[in-house]
């Protein structure tokens, strides 16, 4: 296998420049630039040289990590530079002057770590929405995952579940009868439903989606009814334009805004109305029809009553003349007039958006391990047969499953598409 390296900080100018190198040859290399290599995970300075030319490259820290005990579980290099674009750019034609050497594609550093078990498939998930982190929630739930905590609870239910068909397994070994007794089969039966109650609790949690993508906030209503200067006052920008010229928004307009470290994407539709005989302001008006439905939350914004009781009914543009008074129907009174009807809003839809998103420390699925577990759940439930070959067969398949999710059995293609959204260094 080739030896890659790669800087692993952000683009130069910086500081500093860590360029990690890991493989086989990664002592080798190192030596060539450095002569003499520091001991193992001890920082020293050294001078670095081009082997080709001997032209003197930079003066940086060195360390060095012998495998497998290592974040690739191999041997690894650490070359703290100085950030400049030219002092790294010198340091990597270097190396890749070096045979056997080849920079790291994106994520390569972390598949290795994966191949090699340093860390499992849920983690790498983990660390992948760590690093694509922009809210503190976010943060803390990628971080929990990258530490494990979801592969942790699942090696939990795959050795309670592994002991169970060990039972069920031997006793079809070695009885006489070729017959699992039936208190046996009772009791594996029982302490298996167990486990499947306990993912069935953790399935019905929110998923991380919500957390990672953003819960989808739509501003609906008829044409004119403030949703693009509401729009505006929730973004504290001006994102959208405000005009009293019916049909002006055309389009959706989507704005990330992070509130309380929960994410939102905050939507402005065209008005909805059904008296229009402009073919661009229908097309408008067919896609905030799809906004609505792919909602999280609908603020609307209408005088008449939703077309949905889920949707949250605001009295909008209440510092105009006659509409001070709130009417019977609408649960807020908003202003962009008035930063406390904003805020008294924001208030609203945060504690709506709480029960959307994985609370801290709370487990939480994605969508490819949610779809393992309910697989595994689906298996387990023919563990009621009175039949110990299809008991057996249930265990095996739950086992099955949950492996996927950790990613003990055979998931390249999905591989390809995880570590390709990492960055080259990592």
């Amino acid at each position: 296998m080739d030896t890659i390296y790669a800087c692993s900080t952000g683009a130069p100018p910086a500081a500093i420049a860590i360029v990690r190198i890991s493989g086989s040859e990664a002592v080798v290399a190192a030596r060539s630039l450095a002569c003499d290599l520091p001991p193992p995970r001890e920082a020293r300075v050294r001078t670095l040289r081009d082997p080709a030319s001997g032209d003197h490259l930079d003066r940086a820290l060195v360390l060095v990590f012998p495998g497998p005990s290592t974040a690739t579980g191999e041997d690894l290099i650490e070359l703290h530079l100085h950030g400049g674009r030219a002092v790294v750019a010198a340091v990597e034609a270097a190396l890749a002057g070096r045979p056997g050497l080849r920079r790291a594609d994106p994520g390569e550093f972390t598949r290795r770590a994966l191949a090699n078990g340093r860390i499992d498939l849920a983690e790498a998930e983990g660390l992948g929405d760590l690093l694509a982190a922009e809210t503190e929630m976010q943060r803390r739930s990628a971080l929990a995952m990258a530490d494990g905590a979801l592969s942790r609870r699942i090696a939990g239910w795959r050795g309670e579940l592994l002991g169970l068909a060990a039972q069920i397994e031997g006793s079809l070994d070695f009885s006489d009868e070729a017959d699992v007794p039936a208190a046996l089969l009772d009791s594996i039966r029982s302490r298996a439903e167990q486990v499947a109650a306990e993912m069935r609790a953790a399935l019905s949690a929110p998923t991380v989606e919500r957390l990672r993508d953003g819960v989808r906030v739509v501003l609906a209503g008829p044409p004119n009814s403030g949703k693009s200067t509401l729009l505006n006052a929730l973004a504290r920008r001006e994102a959208a334009i405000v005009s009293p010229i019916a049909g002006t928004t055309r389009d959706r307009i989507e704005v990330s805004v992070a509130r309380v470290g929960i994410p939102f994407v905050l939507t402005d539709t065209a008005g909805l109305r059904a008296d229009t005989n402009d073919a661009i302001e229908r097309m408008g008006i067919a896609r905030a029809d799809e906004a609505i439905r792919g909602a999280d939350l609908v603020l609307w914004l209408g005088d008449e009553s939703p077309p949905a009781p889920s949707m949250l009914w605001l009295h909008a543009r209440a510092d105009l003349p006659g509409r001070a008074e709130t009417p019977p129907g609408p649960v807020l009174a908003v202003s962009a007039e008035r930063d406390g009807s904003v805020e008294a809003l924001w208030d609203l839809v945060v504690g709506r958006a709480g029960a959307l998103i994985p609370k801290p420390g709370e487990l939480a699925f994605n969508a490819r391990q949610e779809e393992h577990c309910r697989a595994a759940v689906t298996a387990l439930a023919d563990i009621d047969s009175r039949d110990e070959l299809v008991v057996a067969d249930a265990l095996r398949r739950a086992n099955a499953a949950l492996a996927q999710i950790t990613g003990e059995v055979g998931v390249e293609a999905m591989l390809d598409t995880l570590f390709g959204k990492f960055c080259i260094g990592k």
